[in-house]
């Protein structure tokens, strides 16, 4: 009965006339449907076994008849579950084991006996072990880091996909699985295995990618589509009779080509009124080969109705295959949507169940690139458990509960770099030691502060400054007070700002020289006025960073050196001297004095004169920005027809690839039908509507008296 818990030792069998299913550990039942058909009770309760249990979920299928079990196996599979099922050799009847193991979701096929064994071996094993709550302790201790970062780089060299941004709980579960299959116990154990057997590197990568889906997945999200999607893009007047679809990570092909199903049923007798173009895209080579042939195990009809299967399908011996109307419309390539230019102009991108694999910074570069692929009258679709968050400016709400979603008409830039994610192997990615190397950079930047340091040690200790080149200060060097004192009015650090009584004009000149020499320049003696005491100066100007020409910013060194104290030691009779020649030359000192004056007057008409230069190339550098700015409108007009370029040619590239696809099969069916005419002994002969001869067989010349010269008559 429903609400029964879970007990340990005990077995439960489902009454009659009840699908039963299991949550939170307890099970529910619910009535039978009364529409004909089959019912597959097993599906549904593994199905509801997974979505419980997630990766813990073990599924075994025993003896039976039919097909029933094979989609709940894939279903735990795609969870991370472990898969059995029995070997025909033990099997009474051997139809739905069969039908699992030719679905490729089964990890061991035992006799009832094996099965047993395998399983009390694997309650030892920390992959079921794990309770929910310590799985997030567990899932990436630090003492195991090192080893599943060698499963990452194992990966990317045999199969050039970097998964170091893939949600590593989601890898480590996923390399656990495998070490379960291969009766490992360690991380360690299982990177040396990677290392030595090639062919397990490519089954933990099929396994990460989760190459499980099914048609018609989450049945109501395509009715969803057929009822708000479909109708809006057939009434856009914009796109002119072209519907264009975009499915990354597709798998094997289910969702493409289910997204063609619902919109031929959509479409109806209009549909050849339409050109529809669906990319199916994978980064799993593997998939992309199977979706092209458009194959698929019998089981199918589990989950395709009956008309769908008549309407869309054609029975063949390994099951059934997508008509070649609905591949026709499909086109298949291998891509990796992380690094490969996106396709662009698309009327729906259904990108549903990929997100919830990938980390945070993986998100946030590929919703971007879906809102790009879009038109503007664009809708996306995701996976049930997936969402736009941090997006809301690029997209709207159509259907919440589907993860439908409109594209809003925002002005959005690939930030993309399109890098290739393929390392060959001993490449400096797979070295740490190199890795870091290339990080650090050649060696340390110039140091402004550690170069000073050095002039002032070799030669003197006075107080200074340091400056860069557009003269401001960024480092004082001991009490500057007497020399540099900050103005009043807006605060700035310009030194010939900051320069008091005097020093703005000695400085500026010596800066200049400096600069222009590339050399330490000096003025020695001079004249200071501090606060009406007369002080004497030696003013030094040294470039920094000779050895570090490449560098985009120069700095200056000005030194301040007060040797006052020393002239006044040694001037004593000067002094006295100076006193009576003072007394006897009164009108030799006016004129002087005079002089002084008219020199300072020249010398602010010379500044003033100079600010307005200043002014008058500072309003041409503000027509140089402007101009600066309309070719970076060009430049970004310029970008995105860049983008759109690499998008056609991912178009194209996809399309070149389908049609060397199809012209390998036309080379293939023309050899078949040429061996065949030449080993029959029958005469035959083939011709054209005008009853011209294509073909014949090496006995028609018995028969009708011709010759391969007569090909092409009539």
């Amino acid at each position: 009965r429903s609400g029964v818990g879970v007990r340990p030792n005990c077995v439960y069998v489902i009454p009659p006339g009840a699908v039963m299913a299991i949550s939170g550990g307890v099970f529910t039942l619910t009535p039978r449907s009364k529409e004909p058909g089959q019912h597959l009770a097993v599906n549904v309760f593994m199905r509801s076994l997974a979505e419980d249990r997630k990766s813990r979920a073990i599924g075994i299928v025993l003896s039976g008849t039919g097909t029933d079990g094979t989609l709940g196996l894939t279903d735990i599979k795609a969870e991370g579950g472990i898969t059995f099922a029995q070997d025909s050799a033990s099997s009474k009847y051997d139809g739905m084991p069969r039908s699992a193991i030719a679905s490729g979701c089964v990890d061991f096929v035992l006799p009832p006996k094996g099965i047993a064994r395998e399983l009390e071996r694997i309650t030892r094993h920390p992959y079921v072990r794990l309770e929910p709550d310590e799985e997030a302790e567990v899932e990436a201790p630090p003492s195991r880091e090192k080893d599943l970062h060698q499963v990452m780089n194992q990966l990317r060299r045999v199969t050039g996909v970097d998964f170091s941004q893939y949600k590593p709980s989601t890898l480590h579960r996923r390399a656990l699985r495998r070490m379960v299959i291969l009766k490992l116990d360690s991380m360690g154990e299982y990177a040396e295995h990677l290392k030595e057997h090639r062919e397990e590197t490519e089954k933990l990568y099929d396994d990460v990618l989760i190459p499980v889906t099914s048609f018609f997945r989450d049945f109501e999200a395509f009715e969803a589509l057929k009822s708000q999607v479909y109708p809006a893009i057939v009434k856009d007047k914009a796109n002119k009779g072209t519907i264009r679809m975009w499915a990354p990570g597709c798998s094997t092909g289910e969702e493409t080509y289910s997204l063609a199903m619902t919109l031929l049923e959509f479409l109806g007798d209009t549909a050849a009124s339409y050109q529809v173009q669906i990319f199916g895209t994978d980064v799993n080579e593997k998939g992309i080969h199977k979706a092209r042939a458009g194959v698929y195990r019998e089981s199918i009809a589990d989950e395709v109705s009956p008309e769908r299967l008549q309407r869309f399908f054609i029975k063949v011996d390994e099951g059934y295959r997508v008509n070649k109307v609905v591949r026709d419309m499909c086109v298949f390539a291998q891509q990796n949507i992380v690094s490969d230019p996106p396709f662009s102009q698309m009327n729906v991108v259904a990108c549903r169940n990929l997100l919830i694999y990938l980390g945070q910074a993986l998100q946030r570069k590929i919703v971007p690139i879906l809102h790009y692929a879009l038109k503007p009258s664009g809708f996306l679709v995701l996976g049930r458990s997936e969402g736009i968050s941090g997006f809301n400016n690029l997209f709207s709400t159509v259907n919440a509960r589907h993860k439908i979603y409109a594209k809003l008409p925002v002005a959005s830039r690939l930030h993309y770099d399109f890098s290739q994610t393929h390392y060959p192997a001993g490449s400096v990615a797979d070295s740490p030691g190199r890795a870091r190397e290339i990080q650090s950079g050649p060696g340390p930047e110039f140091n402004p502060q550690e170069e000073a340091d050095r002039v002032v040690l070799k030669s003197f200790a006075p107080v200074g400054v340091v400056i860069n080149s557009v003269m401001e200060v960024i480092q004082f060097r001991g009490r500057t007070s007497p020399y540099l004192e900050p103005a009043p009015g807006k605060p700035s650090l310009n030194v010939l700002k900051l320069a008091r009584n005097g020093l703005a004009l000695e400085l500026r000149s010596l800066i200049n020289a400096a600069r222009k020499k590339n050399a330490p320049v000096r003025k020695s003696d001079f004249g200071f006025d501090n606060n009406g005491q007369k002080r004497i100066l030696n003013l030094a100007v040294s470039p920094l960073g000779e050895k570090h020409s490449s560098t985009a910013e120069r700095c200056f060194l000005i030194l301040f050196e007060d040797i006052t104290s020393r002239r006044i030691s040694g001037s004593g009779d000067a002094q006295q001297a100076g006193k009576k020649a003072k007394a006897g030359s009164s009108i030799e000192f006016k004129r002087l004095k005079q002089e002084l004056a008219d020199a300072q007057d020249t010398l602010r008409a010379a500044i003033e004169s100079e600010e307005a230069t200043k002014e008058e190339f500072q309003s041409a550098n503000e027509e140089i920005l402007s101009a600066n700015e309309e070719l970076q409108s060009t430049n970004e007009e310029l970008e995105t027809s860049k983008e759109e370029l690499q998008s056609a040619n991912e178009e194209l590239n996809t399309l070149n690839a389908e049609l060397r696809h199809k012209n390998s099969e036309l080379h293939d069916l023309s050899n078949d039908l040429t061996n065949l005419l030449n080993s029959t002994r029958l005469p035959v002969v083939m011709l054209d509507g005008r009853l011209h001869i294509r073909r014949l067989t090496a006995n028609a010349d018995k028969l009708l008296k011709v010759v391969p010269a007569d090909v092409g008559r009539s």
